[in-house]
């Protein structure tokens, strides 16, 4: 087992909770990229007009049409243009994020599960603060200075702390300094708010690049569960944000149909099991990503799960009545949860979508729980895929293809206090307005 590295002293500059190294676009609330329909009219500096434009947007393929110098001559360019960077998803090493509420069973899951073989290539993360040590030849550990908030959050000290920690496994491999490893999976503690280690995979430049987010899954204790739910937003969160979730103590509990449907309420898309002692067959629990990992193969179907959400997809510019979800008063925290999806039956424009989208993060990011989506936006020939936590996006990105016949723009919400009509209504404004 590697034993935590020495850590340097931080400055007092660096002890408060505001990030210090700001996430592309995690600020900014025009936070998608958008570039008009243009004509260039001088190449660069010794460029060809062809060879100014990539370099002017390497995004982009050349389609334009070009003006050359010769104001007669025109150059038509064949290849379809795309603003956006394509998809790369299936290169990154997976990371799965394994949380759940305090005595939840996560390092007796993590425990059983490396003892199958597909999972002894794994590297594991844990925090300082585990009740059960692991017997795994590949454990890193993040012990900075930990800090659980009011809100229920991670404070960015761990975030940065839990950065190092990933690349430096990375640099390690590379040098043949640690075991090779093909995946690594990350345990929070348990009063730990998940997004912020989401948001991290998601847009850090430093550990995106290399790495990208698999699955996160929460265990949630059978005999605790109603208390905690009843009084720590943090467990709803938890459960809110989650991929799979894991019903854990299953023996302790005769009857647990009251529990699944409330995780239901709480999480439509979310695939629910139950577990004992840990034991559960890995190839079932992960994979929720976009790249199937089976088949190498992007699985748009499985990653957004919209059958989930039935009855809150109908298309978003027609009459509907309000979802159902998120209206159970007996349920403090659950009250404020809702989730239902967006569809739209015609190509949508970048710039709308991209300034509504902004708009909802600047003004209730911290209500936005989890977004994802695939839109079919005017010029693009293959969908674009979107994926958020909070005021945080992943850069969207274009897939190689269309999954099926459906061409329509589908975007899942889970928010907290932030209705269905009050989401739409914005689109709509945004629209009118435009």
């Amino acid at each position: 087992m590697h034993r935590a590295r020495e850590r340097r002293p931080r400055s007092a500059g660096q002890a408060g909770c505001a990030e210090q190294r700001p996430a592309i676009g995690c600020r900014h609330p025009a936070f998608l990229l958008f570039v008009p329909d243009f004509v260039v009219h001088r190449s660069l500096p010794g460029l060809c007009p062809e060879a100014g434009l990539k370099k002017l947007f390497p995004a982009c393929s050349s389609s334009a049409r070009l003006l050359s110098s010769d104001k007669n001559k025109t150059i038509e360019v064949r290849e379809p243009m795309s603003l956006f960077e394509s998809d790369k998803s299936a290169e990154r090493l997976p990371v799965s994020l394994i949380t759940g509420f305090l005595g939840s069973g996560k390092t007796t899951l993590l425990n059983r599960l490396l003892r199958h073989d597909a999972m002894r290539d794994s590297a594991v993360v844990i925090n300082e603060y585990g009740e059960v040590s692991l017997d795994h030849l590949l454990v890193e550990r993040v012990d900075g200075e930990v800090a659980v908030l009011a809100s229920g959050c991670i404070c960015c000290t761990i975030r940065s702390d839990l950065e190092e920690t990933l690349r430096t496994l990375l640099v390690r491999r590379d040098r043949g300094e640690v075991p090779p490893f093909r995946r690594i999976l990350v345990e929070t503690t348990g009063l730990a708010d998940p997004a912020p280690i989401v948001q991290l995979l998601l847009n850090n430049p430093l550990v995106s690049h290399f790495l990208r987010l698999d699955t996160v899954v929460t265990t949630v204790d059978a005999a605790n569960a109603v208390h905690q739910l009843d009084h720590q937003y943090e467990a709803v969160k938890q459960v809110a944000l989650a991929d799979r979730l894991l019903i854990t103590k299953r023996d302790l509990v005769s009857n647990i149909a009251a529990l699944e449907s409330r995780l239901r309420r709480l999480n439509p898309g979310a695939r629910i099991e139950s577990v004992m002692h840990g034991e559960i067959d890995p190839a079932g629990l992960f994979g929720a990503g976009l790249v199937d990992p089976e088949k190498k193969a992007i699985d748009v179907g499985r990653w957004l799960n919209e059958q989930a959400f039935a009855g809150s997809c109908e298309p978003a510019h027609e009459h509907h009545d309000h979802a159902n979800h998120g209206h159970h008063a007996r349920h403090s925290h659950d009250t404020s949860i809702t989730s239902f999806v967006l569809a739209f039956d015609e190509p949508l424009d970048w710039m709308a979508v991209s300034h509504w989208l902004a708009y909802l993060r600047s003004m209730r990011g911290e209500d936005l729980l989890r977004v994802k989506g695939i839109l079919n936006l005017r010029g693009e020939q293959t969908p674009i895929v979107i994926h958020g936590v909070h005021h945080v996006f992943h850069p969207p990105v274009a897939l190689p293809e269309w999954p099926d016949a459906d061409r329509r723009s589908r975007i899942v919400f889970i928010t907290r206090g932030i209705a269905r009509e009050e989401v739409l209504a914005l689109w709509q404004a945004g629209r009118a307005a435009a």
